[in-house]
């Protein structure tokens, strides 16, 4: 199975993820041994810390320390939203690879009307297509309606494998998921011990309860999605 790991922090000594060059490689081993193909590398951007300039450069330099990989290697960014940032010209360039894809963390809170409408107008402009990161970490803090609105201006939702695995949300991802409302699955892993890259667990959920046909569709809708610069839609919902 070809599977993507759309959010991870294991470009060495970039942010919280990995710590060092040894612990990147054996991460990406880990996901290699679970059959993930494409990892998205997406350290955490905050705009606040940092210019765009600079964090691209920090980023470059973890890549080459990081060297060869036995993966498709695309660099991207979490990026940590802030009432604004659909003026932020740089924005583009925090992109995963080249294929329009944009990983945004939003705040642990009720979103106000202002953080909505701006991500349903960014969602519509700039060549971008938006990836809400973890949503499951949301889910509970904001209305029906602020999702279905969402859902609408095309934004696309990634949750972590644990959402999957974990027996007191499994039904509710797999339910989620039948419903076409996960496109990507991300392992959000930061080290070897408390935060381990592990797809293949959340994987095995799928298959087992939605088929096989269900993640091989999921998959191809990821790679197809990381391969090109356009609004994509899903089509992987369980009939």
């Amino acid at each position: 199975m070809r599977m993507i790991d759309l959010h991870t922090h294991l470009l060495p000594q970039m942010d919280d993820g990995s710590k060092s060059v040894e612990e990147s490689h054996t991460m990406l081993a880990a996901l290699v041994a679970q059959g993930v193909d494409t990892v998205a590398a997406t350290p955490h951007f905050y705009a606040n810390d940092e210019s765009v300039g600079a964090f691209l450069q920090r980023r470059e330099a973890a890549l080459s320390r990081l060297g060869a990989t036995d993966v498709n290697l695309l660099c991207g960014a979490e990026v940590r939203y802030y009432p604004g940032i659909a003026r932020m010209d740089d924005l583009p360039l925090l992109q995963i690879g080249e294929s329009g894809l944009l990983l945004l963390e939003m705040p642990f809170a009720r979103w106000t009307e202002y953080t909505v409408r701006e991500l349903c107008e960014l969602a519509d402009s700039r060549g971008l297509q938006l990836v809400l990161a973890h949503i499951e970490r949301y889910l509970p803090m904001q209305k029906a309606a602020v999702w279905q609105r969402l859902y609408e201006s095309g934004i696309l939702m990634q949750v972590n494998a644990r959402f999957v695995t974990a027996p007191t949300t499994r039904r509710k991802a797999l339910r989620m998921l039948a419903e076409g409302r996960i496109h990507f699955l991300g392992s959000d892993c930061h080290n070897t011990t408390t935060r381990p890259p592990q797809l293949a667990p959340a994987a095995a959920v799928i298959e087992k309860r939605l088929g096989a046909e269900f993640m091989s569709q999921m998959n191809e809708f990821g790679h197809t999605a990381l391969g090109q610069n356009k609004t994509v839609n899903h089509s992987f919902e369980k009939g």
